[in-house]
């Protein structure tokens, strides 16, 4: 949907300080992005027709999507119904759980219903994004739940997303981290298609403004740290992130630059768009979830050894305090958290001497998980508290 009022926004070139450094292991699972993929996608998707609610070619999108997250091996797999006078239709909503986190959510999201046209880049580009990301996020160790949610209805006013909002994160108070919309990220055939927008919210209720601000200066950090793109600076405005931001959360999203004229015609398809400009901005799409989500690597069964044995924990249980001690000189400082059976952090510390001890007064009794941070790799012991 949106932005024919695109070129009336003001839009900022970044500048900012370097929060986030290039991750070698998140650049290794960028670059097995597939271009082939993603023309691929984009070519079936063009070729479902108009994607109207009520229409076969909607259904045959759905199943199609859903189909794709299953044989990938996800298996919470969710059709949210909803019916309004355009008909009945479903969001599409994916989870993969967090190993620390697991009741906190990193929601990527994008609408897949079209209007007037295929909808190759609005929203084909998003669709195909969440999906590219889902396979290459499947066996990634991520600290916190990602939820990939395709939304429909969003051409007839977000009707999917606001739907999600009032029935799902309203009602189960869903801990949402941070919600990355993606929504037109094609670009325009024969153009320099060079540099890719990112949103942030400046409406009320304003209290998430300064947090929106800061993720989407971290995106464009990401989006230029893991792709050849430039990046741009502007307002959320009119997409499926629109319900989450009303609802207090914190939001970003991407959106492409030069503003395809094309948009919501029968000819918004793959002739129109430049197709190496949106596998671009998957690639950069991917090293930001990779950050937003904290991915880690999965340690070998000899790796956990070593690490069981270089590092101890006493006494265990504990009352009213805890000796930490590393078997070897630290070469770097340690992050180290501890965090109870549901993922809620009750305490963290950056470890850089060979011996410490952590005072428990204030923590409560129960059994917590002691979760150390080394280089992009964890290790996790269990403790109790009494």
């Amino acid at each position: 949907m949106k932005k024919l009022i695109f070129a009336l926004l003001t839009v900022l070139t970044i500048h900012t300080v370097r929060a986030q450094s290039f991750n070698t292991f998140y650049a290794n699972i960028v670059n097995n992005t597939s271009q082939t993929n993603v023309l691929n996608d984009l070519t079936a998707f063009e070729n479902f027709g108009i994607k109207t609610v009520g229409s076969a070619a909607l259904t045959t999108t759905e199943n199609w999507i859903t189909s794709r997250y299953q044989s990938l091996g996800f298996t919470d797999v969710e059709l949210q119904p909803f019916t309004y006078s355009a008909g009945t239709s479903n969001n599409i909503i994916v989870t993969k759980t967090g190993s620390l986190y697991p009741n906190t959510f990193l929601i990527i999201d994008a609408h897949y219903d079209t209007i007037n046209g295929p909808g190759t880049n609005d929203n084909g580009t998003g669709t195909v994004l969440l999906l590219e990301l889902a396979r290459l996020l499947k066996d990634v160790e991520t600290e916190y739940s990602i939820k990939f949610i395709h939304f429909s209805g969003e051409e007839d006013g977000l009707i999917g997303s606001n739907y999600y909002v009032t029935n799902t994160v309203i009602p189960q108070n869903l801990d949402i981290r941070l919600v990355f919309n993606i929504d037109e990220v094609g670009g325009v055939n024969g153009m320099t298609n060079d540099t890719v927008v990112c949103e942030r919210d400046l409406t009320n209720p304003s209290s998430n403004n300064a947090a929106s601000n800061a993720a989407t200066n971290s995106l464009a950090i990401l989006i230029e740290l893991y792709s050849n793109l430039d990046t741009e600076i502007s307002n959320a405005f009119a997409s499926d992130y629109v319900p989450f931001e009303n609802n207090g959360e914190v939001i970003t999203g991407l959106y492409e630059s030069n503003v395809s004229p094309v948009n919501h015609t029968i000819n918004d398809n793959l002739a129109n768009m430049d197709v190496p400009y949106a596998y671009e901005v998957i690639k950069g799409s991917l090293g930001a979830a990779l950050e937003f989500a904290v991915a880690f690597e999965t340690l070998s069964i000899e790796e956990h050894d070593s690490f069981n044995e270089m590092i101890s924990i006493s006494p265990n249980p504990s009352n009213n305090y805890l000796n930490i001690s590393f078997k070897k000189p630290l070469q770097q400082p340690v992050d180290f958290k501890l965090i109870d059976t549901l993922g809620k952090p009750v305490y963290q510390d950056t470890l850089s001497k060979q011996n410490q001890t952590i005072a428990l007064d204030s923590i409560a009794s129960a059994n917590y998980f002691a979760v150390f941070k080394i280089d992009n790799k964890r290790f996790v012991k269990s403790i109790i508290i009494e």
